[in-house]
């Protein structure tokens, strides 16, 4: 499976279909050099209709396919998936601008393992209902009913890692999904459609349709459309759940953060450096989950400081498909602008000292790659919370330390802010870690590392963060709806309109 720079169209009852009228396309750009790599078609209204009409003819047979049935096309699925996994990859990379050292290991890794956890969850019984007896001559039975046709709208910093979270627990349980990408890096779509295909599920269960927000917008508010999951910033996810709401549609909505990792005075400095670099400049800072308010003792801020320099040396910008390469550029220009923009911020308003890095480029890049959308990793110190660039998510390798006299003061700071996604904390006292981490205010955190979600642990953001959760069991109770049955069997029916 190699890259075909061809152009993308719908897809939808089993192929690409192209549209019958004309809505309009665009260029896919490499960020690592700046070039175009191929067209997109964007996808009409009547396009998108009949998206949604393939998966609306598909959803009877496919949810009333057994489970365990069910499962079997997807583990062949998952198969294919990690077949295919270098290949794939290499589209991410040209995509997304990620090293391949990074997509090779991590995208197509965990999309296809969160696909095998939710087609194994289904096939053991997962979708179990319960029974009790509510009385000697009653019992009540409860059932799991799949949604219907759902929407799925994606992210552009982990492409095809979110449409597999999403379309993992929405297949599994018996829906259909019409998928969207981001305009940004749409490129895995088709991909995907191809190898559900292949592995054998049923025409018309799994369709993308292409475009920016005015295609969203009318999938999340098609009334056949009985779920909307999004993943993406909140101002956007605020929209699509306010619309989704309004029309009485089941949401999942994975949304930013401004994340707090709190160093705690016992913690080993050399460690608390790697986490903080893991929770900053993984992905070029492109992570929702991001810990970019670092939260140091006053004690070990020179310490800390100063093994952040060394460390920072590691971070290898250059040829994305070499495997030394650690670090891309940022996903597109309009992005690359705006995180720029925070930088220049942080050193000229913010007055924050600029430990190092800086709205430049790395050194050592070739010609071509100097065209790429490339900035530095950066790091400011001597932060205060009222910071433009400590309170809003930037969504680059950005990283700011703030520095704390008592635990409770960083807690209480870590707090303020809508949102609340992700936190995390670093020592050797594991009583203190688990007492801070249960003070802090996210839905997802971690003790001693950063960043892993395994299919295995439910995630999902508190306050502004988000609603609901995706993966773990949880994740799976999202994509259905219950019934419940209560069955009387004394032959008697209980009323108030007897005799007298």
């Amino acid at each position: 499976m190699g890259f075909r720079d061809v152009d993308r169209h719908t897809f939808y009852a089993g192929k690409p279909q192209p549209s019958a009228e004309s809505s309009g396309s665009y260029e896919t750009i490499d960020p690592s050099n700046g070039k175009p790599v191929c067209k997109i078609n964007n996808s009409s209204t009547k396009s998108v209709d009949a998206a949604i009409q393939s998966a609306q003819a598909a959803f009877p047979a496919w949810s009333s396919t057994p489970p365990i049935e069910r499962a079997r096309i997807l583990q062949k699925a998952v198969a294919l998936l990690r077949e295919h996994n270098d290949a794939l990859a290499r589209v991410e990379t040209l995509d997304t601008g990620k090293p391949f050292s990074e997509t090779s290991t991590v995208d197509i890794v965990t999309g296809a393992d969160v696909l095998e956890y939710f087609a194994n969850l289904v096939a053991s019984g997962g979708l179990n209902g319960e029974s009790f007896r509510l009385r000697p001559t009653a019992s009540v039975y409860t059932a799991k009913e799949p949604l219907g046709v759902c929407a799925g709208i994606g992210a552009w910093n982990y492409p095809i890692q979110i449409a597999l979270w999403k379309s993992a627990p929405c297949l599994s349980a018996g829906n259909c999904m019409v998928y969207k990408p981001s305009e940004f890096t749409p490129l895995h779509a088709e991909y995907l459609a191809d190898i559900y295909k292949k592995a054998g599920l049923p025409d018309g269960v799994f369709n993308v349709v292409y475009g920016a927000a005015d295609v969203g917008g009318h999938l999340t508010k098609h009334p056949a459309i009985a779920k909307v999951s999004f993943t993406g910033q909140v101002s956007t996810g605020k929209k699509v759940a306010g619309a989704a709401a309004g029309e009485m549609k089941y949401v999942t909505m994975e949304l930013g953060g401004k994340s707090p990792l709190i160093v705690l005075p016992d913690a080993q400095v050399e460690q608390a450096v790697d986490v903080a670099m893991m929770a900053n400049f993984f992905s070029t800072g492109q992570v929702c989950t991001n810990g970019t308010r670092v939260f140091v003792p006053r004690a070990m801020k020179k310490d800390f400081e100063a093994v952040l320099l060394e460390k920072v040396k590691f971070v290898r910008a250059g040829d994305l498909f070499d495997m030394d390469t650690n670090f891309g550029p940022l996903s597109s220009k309009a992005h690359y602008e705006k995180v720029v923009q925070y930088v220049r911020h942080g050193i000229e308003t913010d007055k924050a000292t600029l430990l190092c890095g800086g709205p430049g480029q790395p050194s050592g890049l070739s010609a071509e790659l100097k065209q790429g959308y490339w900035v530095q990793p950066t790091v400011f110190t001597d932060c205060t919370d009222d910071m433009k660039i400590v309170r809003e998510e930037i969504f680059g390798p950005v990283m700011t330390v703030l520095t704390y006299d008592t635990v409770d003061e960083a807690v209480e700071r870590a707090n303020k802010t809508e949102l609340g996604l992700a936190a995390g904390v670093v020592g050797r006292d594991i009583d203190l870690c688990h007492g801070v981490i249960a003070k802090l205010e996210a839905g997802i955190t971690w003790i001693n590392t950063w960043g892993e979600s395994p299919a295995e642990m439910a995630v999902g953001g508190w306050k502004k963060s988000g609603v609901g959760v995706e993966n773990g069991r949880r994740g799976l109770e999202a994509w259905v709806r219950n019934k419940s049955t209560l069955v009387e069997m004394g032959g008697s029916v209980p009323t108030v309109f007897s005799k007298l």
